[in-house]
């Protein structure tokens, strides 16, 4: 099996370049760039294809298209694209802050924490839930699919941050605290300061995230939330899916100085593909407006059947063709993510692509497209080394990090 999938890789190498990046001075034959990227643990941070499993007749068996039923991660695609697994996302949109909104969160989130963990027991011969860092490397040696859980948005602990236990228990191990908008525990990268940086619920929810090992997610937040959460967490932190506010400025995107800040302090940036971070996407009113009418006719696509999904993106091609955006490409994407390696170096840099989240470009439209990233960054001078450590090694130390911490604090919360 590696044999095939390492040469569909080199074919797909092979027809699919050339690209070049800037700081690129070798050549690297895609059959041994092919090869590298089959050797390597290769991890996601941030997938947030569970928003799928509940789609009537969608199944992460199936070799999906994201032109035709906004799909980016499946099995087929996987193994072509030599993704070993990585974090499957527990999304909640930021609702209302009253009892009511906070319960709904609450209930989405427990519902959607249900679906991957009923995802992974349907399909035991090819997904494995992982709870430690090392369940990784064992899960991708037996030839299955790596499945951590990560949360992005703490809104549905609101209600009850003890949750939180439940959750870990039930198998989380990475905790974004905000989205698009303030909530209960912090300010959002794309809002005005309410808390200036986390509320006193967010402080205590870091406290308890370090107490169960499970690593944080600063992806999202706004400058003053990374800054306490840097300085407030014993464990190292993360960026799951964050791109450069040097190469383009952006309320999401972050800059050189965090970046150095984040690496001195043992924690990784995973470099995010959403092209809108990217590059200035500016839309004019008439295709906000038209994009508008379209949602609100078919509702949430998560619930619309296969026929559905055809007619909505056959209206939101034509929209498209009527009101264009800038398309981001794949070398956009890798000017962001070779300045942050610039920066941060490869022990502190990860991809975090929010794939099924809008990440994406030309040239990296899905996972069967990652072999990409390593042919370039083979032809950037990295060594197979900074490779392992970028597409997998490094999360993995920080998790093993966060789990050292939770072990120093059991300790210490019984006088050992």
């Amino acid at each position: 099996m590696k044999a095939v999938v390492a040469a569909t890789l080199a074919a797909s190498l092979a027809l699919a370049w050339p690209y070049a990046s800037e700081a690129a001075g070798k050549k690297v034959d895609p059959q041994e760039a092919a090869r590298i990227h089959e050797r390597l643990l290769v991890l996601d941070t941030h997938l947030d294809t569970p928003a799928n499993f509940a789609r009537p007749g969608w199944s992460i068996l199936d070799d999906h298209s994201h032109e035709r039923d906004l799909s980016q991660v499946d099995l087929p695609r996987m193994r072509k694209g030599g993704l070993d697994g990585g974090f499957w996302v527990i999304y909640t949109g930021q609702g209302e802050r009253t009892p009511e909104g906070n319960r709904r969160a609450r209930d989405h989130g427990l519902k959607r924490l249900v679906e991957i963990r009923e995802m992974v027991a349907a399909h035991p011969q090819h997904f494995e839930l992982a709870l430690s860092a090392d369940d990784a490397v064992r899960i991708a040696a037996a030839g299955k699919r790596v499945v951590f859980i990560s949360m992005e948005n703490a809104s549905p602990l609101a209600s009850d941050p003890t949750l939180l236990t439940a959750y870990h228990a039930l198998g989380l191990r990475m905790l974004g605290i905000t989205h698009i908008g303030n909530n209960d525990f912090g300010d959002s990268a794309n809002s005005a300061p309410e808390w200036n940086g986390l509320s006193p619920a967010g402080k205590a929810l870091v406290a308890e995230a370090n107490r169960l090992g499970i690593v944080l997610d600063a992806s999202h937040a706004s400058d003053l939330v990374f800054d306490q959460l840097l300085e407030l967490s014993r464990a190292p932190i993360v960026l799951s899916h964050t791109s450069s506010d040097a190469v383009y400025e952006h309320p999401r995107n972050i800059d050189d100085e965090r970046i150095r800040r984040l690496a001195a302090k043992g924690g990784v940036i995973h470099v995010n593909a959403y092209p809108g971070y990217l590059i200035p996407r500016e839309e004019s009113p008439e295709r906000k407006r038209a994009m508008d009418e379209l949602e609100a006719r078919f509702g949430d696509y998560e619930k619309l059947p296969p026929e559905q999904v055809a007619a909505y993106l056959r209206e939101r091609d034509a929209i498209d063709a009527r009101y264009p955006l800038a398309q981001a490409t794949f070398e956009d994407y890798m000017r962001h993510l070779l300045h942050i390696l610039e920066v941060a170096g490869p022990e502190h840099v990860g991809i975090g692509a929010d794939w099924d989240g809008g990440g994406g470009v030309q040239g990296l439209e899905d996972v069967s497209a990652l072999p990409r990233i390593t042919q370039a960054l083979l032809e950037a001078g990295y060594s197979e080394q900074d490779l392992a450590n970028i597409w997998g090694g490094n999360i993995l130390r920080v998790l093993r990090q966060a789990e050292q911490v939770a072990a120093q604090m059991a300790e210490e919360a019984t006088g050992g």
